[in-house]
């Protein structure tokens, strides 16, 4: 069996949205009766509550937003639930925010509640809570969210299908020689990738930025990733019959496990530790938790157990972890002078995660 998550964007669900998902639906069928299984997570509710509101164009604020989803959210999930009856499958709507992956017991709370519906041979639809997301919350049209969920279910292969065949070396709408990208095996190849990504227009903002950030999240699970072009919907058939897609996310060879990838990806870091490079060494070579004899400064504001930035003396960030302490317990220590005995424990080992490079 293969435990697949496919995530549909935006652009795949414009025009008509009931015919697109039948096709869709066809293919997810065909996967259930080979004995696989198959999360969807689908954005579309904010177009589908634009066209049922007759609204001229796409709201801009985000309270207006918020009222489209909530209004096309459950013409979405009828959609679905029409389209994969037809093959006798049940469907189950799975809306989240960023803060309940954040929270390790909802995260698990998550995982649970998805792995059960697959064993009932249940489809999950899961989408973005948008009607309650705040703006600084959100995942980022859904891509981020399929590869939490791909690594919150064990999955093997996560699928992005979106508007364009593969991954290119810059936008090809507007640079004619762009270079199409068929594998991609390193997180270096990543960082460079994202670094083109990012530096404006159509290609850094949402498009491919978004989907490279997810790769890495699925990567370091051990996840595979295709990137392929989902405007024709029988291409998902054949993606899950074993083909591969446009681009090819390799899945790191030496995998987070479960947890390490909620501190790695889940978490949103409320501030920073700067460390000496003596702590640096520790952590990297001999598995160290981090003491406060380690750290040289502290930037942010946050209580005492939330999800902290490493950075070297360089800047660079070499981890994330659980901060036993407040910022300002570690400011007051910083400012004090030694104290006598072992240096407290600020990141336990157990709760940190550190990059490579």
């Amino acid at each position: 069996m293969t435990l697949w998550v496919v995530k549909l964007g935006t652009s795949l669900l414009r025009g008509d949205t009931a015919a697109t998902i039948d096709g869709f639906a066809t293919g997810i069928a065909a996967a259930f009766a080979r004995g696989d299984r198959v999360v969807l997570v689908s954005s579309g509710a904010v177009g589908l509550g634009c066209q049922r509101l007759q609204l001229p164009q796409r709201p801009e604020t985000v309270v207006a937003l918020q009222a489209a989803a909530a209004t096309g959210q459950g013409q979405l999930m009828a959609l679905y639930e029409r389209a994969l009856a037809s093959h006798g499958i049940a469907v189950a709507q799975i809306l989240v925010t960023r803060s309940d992956l954040a929270d390790r017991r909802r995260y698990q709370n998550a995982s649970g509640t998805l792995k059960q519906l697959l064993q009932w041979g249940v489809l999950p639809v899961v989408n973005e809570n948008d009607a309650i997301s705040p703006a600084e919350l959100r995942f980022g049209d859904n891509d981020t969210l399929s590869a939490l969920v791909a690594a919150a279910v064990d999955a093997d292969q996560l699928i992005l299908l979106t508007d364009v065949d593969r991954l290119y070396s810059a936008d090809p709408r507007l640079v004619a020689d762009a270079r199409p990208i068929s594998d991609v095996h390193h997180p270096r190849e990543l960082d460079a990738l994202e670094a083109v990504a990012g530096d404006g227009g159509r290609w850094g903002r949402g498009g491919m930025t978004t989907k490279l950030a997810a790769a890495r999240i699925a990567t370091a699970s051990g996840i595979t990733v295709h990137l392929a072009d989902g405007r024709d919907p029988t291409r998902l058939s054949a993606l899950l019959q074993g083909e591969r897609g446009g681009t090819v996310f390799h899945p790191h060879p030496e995998p987070l496990g479960n947890r390490r990838s909620w501190l790695a990806h889940a978490l949103q870091p409320q501030g920073t530790l700067t460390l000496d490079s003596g702590a640096c060494d520790a952590l990297h070579r001999r598995g160290a938790s981090l003491l406060m004899v380690g750290i040289s400064a502290v930037d942010g504001e946050f209580p005492a157990n939330q999800p902290v930035r490493l950075h070297g003396p360089d800047g660079w960030e070499l981890g994330r972890g659980l901060c036993l302490l407040s910022s300002a317990a570690v400011r007051r220590a910083l400012d004090a002078p030694p104290a006598p005995g072992p240096s407290p424990v600020v990141v336990h080992r157990d709760a940190l995660v550190l990059h490579s490079r």
